[in-house]
């Protein structure tokens, strides 16, 4: 929440901006004034300026005394995913991907400890959690979380897992540090990585590593199945070989794209 900034050109207004718009979620698409002054721990009459700003600026509507965020907002996502050139290029070949398995294939990057959702195409199946671009989970739960972090440096990583997730998912038991550790160094050896029903009930998934063009893995992107439906020999011996080819052809098109010369064309 806002007041945590140290630095000197640090901006308190647009840090608590920020926090109204990250206060909605799934659980509270819609909010009163004082929900969100609660949310948020900002007295009302401030609370009431950021809202006002945001609805003018078009991010935020009002329906008699609820706040709702509008569509507009994810332009700021969209934006970063564009200037990395990453969904245009990953497009296509994901939805080539999803033809060939059937199944729902997803995009993520790290952010603190928990993974954020960035590219999505899915078939319609009925699966326990709700996904879409934005969804946050941790990280160590899901297989993309594990293929980013196991791509960290140690003191990174024991920086990253010391932060706590704001998915706002019930907390599980997690495992020793040695536990940890002894999984994402055999995930970082043989390049992808397995959850088996350790998100949700039913939710398995395999993830493998998206690379830029200095191969840095900058992203991690999975094919999630109903357990019920697809057993662990078919995720692993079927789906990953197709998943693999995938994001190696998207690294490829992707360290092609950033290495193009590129200039602003100006009037």
């Amino acid at each position: 929440m806002a007041g945590r900034g140290e630095g000197p050109d640090f901006v308190e207004a647009l840090a608590r901006g920020l926090d109204v718009l990250g206060c909605f979620d799934a659980d509270r698409p819609q909010m009163s004034l004082s929900e969100v002054a609660a949310a948020v721990n900002l007295a009302r009459p401030t609370a009431r300026r950021l809202l006002l700003t945001l609805e003018e600026l078009g991010y935020v509507r009002s329906h008699g005394s609820q706040f709702t965020l509008t569509p507009r907002v994810l332009s700021l996502g969209v934006a970063f995913v564009s200037s990395l050139g990453l969904w245009d290029i990953a497009r296509p070949h994901m939805e080539q991907l999803v033809r060939s398995t059937g199944e729902s294939s997803s995009m993520a990057q790290l952010d603190g400890s928990d993974i954020v959702y960035v590219a999505r195409v899915s078939v319609p199946k009925i699966i326990a959690l709700r996904v879409e671009i934005g969804t946050r989970f941790p990280a160590l739960q899901t297989s993309q979380g594990k293929v980013l972090l196991a791509a960290l440096d140690t003191d990174v990583l024991k920086s990253v897992l010391a932060q706590p997730s704001r998915s706002r998912l019930p907390e599980f038991t997690p495992r020793t540090r040695e536990e940890v550790e002894k999984e994402l160094l055999s995930i970082r050896a043989r390049g992808w990585a397995l959850a088996d029903e350790e998100l949700a009930p039913g939710v398995r998934s395999v993830a493998v590593p998206v690379r830029d063009g200095t191969g840095a893995v900058r992203a991690a992107m999975n094919v999630t199945v109903h357990a019920a439906e697809t057993s662990l020999d078919t995720l692993v011996d079927e789906h990953l070989p197709r998943l693999l080819r995938t994001a190696g052809d998207i690294s490829a098109e992707w360290a092609l794209w950033q290495s193009r010369p590129h200039s602003e064309v100006t009037d």
